[in-house]
């Protein structure tokens, strides 16, 4: 629905291989902490990065994600999907910090991204002109902001549903909710943000 946007399903996949590595950790493996590392920080700082808005501390909440998950892995038991209790993690970290820092991310915001701290959905086209790739840019600013406008809970709730891709039932685990609450928040913020957007879906028809 929205032009330019894909999807991230990176740190979804192999929800069984993560189990067993992680109750490998649980046992004393190092390496498959380091197999779990590896595999799921880019996607969580992806996804952080599109929470707080500010790279920085997307890596710094990455980082205490996997430092909390090591130090609670003697009493690890595999009743949910590694990637929910992972998530379930990042959220609490991420709302968290809106609730104390949400003066200075939006001073944060005003500056714009700079070109290092660019989301990972921003693929640029085959063989852009200067013109098109202008107009691109345009129009992901302007998904970015519409999207950090929305509530804290409802945006990540449309971030782990749009971008990783995860069930109702996995976000209802993460914000400890009923999955009817999951489907209000995702209805409300997809309504707000196709308001918002409307002119862009408009535009390309002509």
């Amino acid at each position: 629905m929205w032009p330019g946007v894909n999807t991230i399903g990176g740190a979804s996949a192999g929800p069984d291989v993560d189990a067993q590595l992680m109750l490998r950790v649980r046992d004393g493996d190092e390496d498959s902490f380091r197999v779990l590392l590896d595999k799921h920080r880019n996607p969580l700082v992806h996804f952080l990065y599109r929470m707080v808005q500010v790279q920085p501390v997307a890596e710094e909440l990455a980082q205490e994600v996997f430092l909390r998950i090591y130090r609670t892995r003697a009493s690890y038991e595999p009743t949910a999907k590694f990637t929910t209790w992972m998530f379930r993690i990042a959220t609490h970290l991420a709302l968290n910090w809106l609730r104390d820092e949400k003066h200075a991310r939006a001073e944060q915001r005003l500056d714009g991204p700079r070109g290092d701290e660019m989301p990972a959905w921003e693929v640029p086209d085959r063989k852009p002109s200067v013109e098109q790739r202008m107009v691109h840019q345009a129009r992901m600013q302007e998904i970015r902001e519409a999207i950090a406008r929305l509530p804290d809970k409802q945006r990540a709730a449309v971030l782990m549903h749009k971008y990783e891709e995860m069930e109702y039932s996995q976000i209802a685990s993460v914000l400890e909710c009923s999955e009817s609450a999951v489907k209000s928040l995702l209805f409300r913020a997809y309504e707000t943000l196709r308001a918002g957007l409307a002119h862009m879906v408009a535009g390309g028809k002509r």
